[in-house]
């Protein structure tokens, strides 16, 4: 069975043009990779647990960014990343302080087969978008949750 993760896709109207937020995970691997590389916040289920509870908790730790539970999440169902990981994720508006407070870390070995382990943020850096530049920036699978977004947002203004 395939990983699944849950996350979530916050965004803002900023002068009426749609922002996402997206972010970029911190370690070796990823230090110079840019455009392809960013991410909505998601994290993997623990077993028996809801996939929008998930989503809420690792987007908090991740970014250490409270959401609004006053505010609906929007459904963007499910995309298969090209590593087979299945990703549902949530839409919701809000904001940020700009600055990353998240607490989650993780550890890996690195250099690969080197014995030594090192730990660091899962997340090192993190921004709003307007929709073309994050288009260049997502996980190219996950880029189907801003074009839903977008249909969705588009389709409330319409009626």
């Amino acid at each position: 069975m395939p990983p699944i993760s849950a996350g979530i896709l916050l965004y803002r109207l900023k002068s009426e043009k749609l922002e996402v937020f997206l972010a970029h995970p911190g370690g070796p691997f990823w230090k110079d990779k840019d455009l392809g590389a960013w991410t909505i916040p998601k994290g993997e289920i623990e077993k028996g647990e809801d996939l929008l509870e998930t989503a809420k908790r690792e987007f908090k730790e991740e970014t250490g960014i409270i959401l609004d539970p006053k505010k609906n999440f929007i459904p963007l169902g499910q995309i298969t990343q090209k590593s087979g990981k299945i990703v549902h994720a949530w839409a919701i508006e809000g904001d940020w302080s700009g600055l990353l407070m998240g607490k989650s870390f993780v550890e890996l070995e690195w250099p690969m087969n080197s014995g030594k382990k090192i730990k660091f943020s899962e997340i090192d850096k993190a921004s709003f978008f307007p929709v073309d530049k994050a288009m260049k920036k997502i996980n190219p699978s996950q880029a189907e949750f801003i074009e839903r977004l977008e249909k969705i947002l588009r389709n409330k203004t319409t009626c």
